[in-house]
């Protein structure tokens, strides 16, 4: 973080000080909420959360070196005391972000968030000093603790902001007002939370609501509910994706045999060639959002190509491809799922696996309300319509329904199974993988399907990534 006095922190969050001797000591290191994560010079934030205090750490934070707590009561040590430790924690972001000056970027959408901001931020950190939130860092806590780790060098600023209900964009966008707002798509998740598509939208479309006249809205050309969000900004717009109207776009989309998009992108200033080292033809359209973020923020097509071409994968979980010594390539992408991240996994997994066995190893898909049937049996289907080799539905009710669609539509019968949890999974792959086989696995994050994937990985050392 910028360097702050106590007493500046104290005024920007509305806190009365207490135990601490001089207010013009400055706090030079990062604000924590985690007493592990304290180093000298920290803030530390302590919350009450179910099982443990914040405040009970108090003395051991500044024994470690941190130079005061943000506090809802004196804790006997040096504090600043506010009423709701979370949200002066949101406006000690708002100050320091109004004191950087830094162009600050949001995304939102309903698939594709992280790997989008992980692109942009690739590709902008090679024209300038960029910070980004880390893996999903995206709500009402995480957002600010990003926006407080950029410092003076910071020229550019890429949050990801996430939204379970009407509103929660709006606030967020309060506490870090955006410059560049990327809205990816209007999908299924947390469509249950929310109670149909279009109320998505209305609660996506707050972030280009927030941008200023001279500002800049990014979004899919490709989405209907996502262009319509056009009428509902003031800032410039930018559209991409692979619609001939779009500013930024993806001609001539292809996979190569390893399963990873290729394209020509053209952009307002150019054209250029891209070979992602991403895996799936959905991550074409991630690309494209970077891009045009990329050049709204002055950049030419080729150095946003290069650059994209260049990028990896930076959060765990996502796609994560590796191939044991035994030939056995292994698709970790368990972070989350939700029915349009579901189908695009699935591609990619036939994309990867041509002339060889795939495995899809699937666990639910949580928060689809009363579409969770319906949408579970879809995904079986479509895996079966993919000719993916053989399905195993992990879990309850939702794997049944997932297992029941694909031997509905095609009759699979062996090629299709249902196992009640991750270890019953892992015993039936120990016992048929072979090699040269490609298996995906893929649940909501609550499901902890990544322990299947990464038992596979333990069975034969030597596993590296491809």
């Amino acid at each position: 973080m910028i360097a702050l006095s106590l007493a500046e922190i104290a005024s920007a969050v509305g806190g009365q000080t207490y135990d601490i001797p001089d207010p013009r000591v400055q706090v030079t290191g990062p604000v924590v909420i985690d007493s592990r994560k304290v180093e000298p010079g920290s803030l530390f934030a302590a919350f009450v959360g179910e099982r443990v205090d914040g405040h009970d750490y108090a003395r051991e934070v500044v024994d470690k070196g941190a130079v005061a707590v943000l506090a809802s009561h004196p804790v006997g040590v040096p504090a600043i005391v506010v009423d709701d430790v979370q949200a002066a924690l949101g406006a000690l972001a708002r100050h320091v972000v109004a004191r950087l000056g830094a162009a600050l970027v949001a995304l939102t959408g309903s698939a594709g968030k992280t790997s989008t901001k992980d692109l942009i931020a690739q590709v902008l950190r090679r024209k300038a000093d960029t910070v980004f939130t880390p893996g999903s860092f995206n709500n009402e806590i995480g957002l600010p603790l990003t926006a407080l780790t950029a410092t003076d060098e910071t020229q550019f600023l890429v949050l990801e902001m996430g939204a379970r209900g009407i509103g929660h964009i709006t606030y967020l966008t309060g506490l870090t007002p955006p410059k560049v707002g990327v809205v990816l798509n209007v999908g299924t998740a947390h469509i249950g939370e929310f109670g149909g598509r279009e109320q998505i939208a209305v609660a996506k479309g707050e972030l280009v609501e927030a941008l200023p006249a001279d500002g800049t809205a990014i979004l899919n050309a490709d989405d209907p509910l996502v262009r319509a969000m056009a009428s509902r900004t003031k800032a410039k717009v930018l559209f991409f994706g692979e619609a001939e109207s779009a500013d930024v776009r993806a001609e001539n989309v292809r996979l190569t045999d390893a399963g990873q998009p290729a394209f020509s992108l053209h952009t307002p200033s150019g054209c250029s060639e891209v070979t992602l080292r991403l895996y799936g033809e959905h991550h074409v359209s991630n690309a494209l959002a970077a891009a045009a973020v990329a050049h709204d923020l002055g950049m030419s097509v080729e150095e946003i190509a290069l650059a994209l071409s260049e990028a990896g994968n930076l959060s765990r979980w996502r796609m994560e491809v590796t191939e044991r010594s035994d030939g056995v390539t292994i698709v970790n992408d368990a972070y989350n799922a939700n029915p349009e991240s579901m189908r695009a996994a699935l591609r990619a997994l036939v994309a990867m696996g041509r002339g060889r066995r795939t495995w899809a190893v699937l666990g639910q898909m949580a928060e689809l309300g009363d579409e969770s049937l319906t949408e579970h049996d879809a995904v079986g289907r479509l895996a079966v319509r993919l000719n993916v080799s053989k399905l195993v539905a992990v879990g309850g009710r939702e794997a049944s329904w997932m297992q029941l669609g694909a031997y509905n539509e095609g009759s699979w019968g062996e090629e299709s199974v249902h196992v009640s949890d991750a270890q019953a999974a892992i015993d039936l792959l120990g016992s048929e993988l072979r090699p040269g086989d490609v298996v995906l696995v893929k649940a909501s994050r609550s499901v902890g399907l990544e322990s299947v994937a990464q038992a596979l990985l333990a069975d034969v050392q030597g596993g590296v990534d491809a």
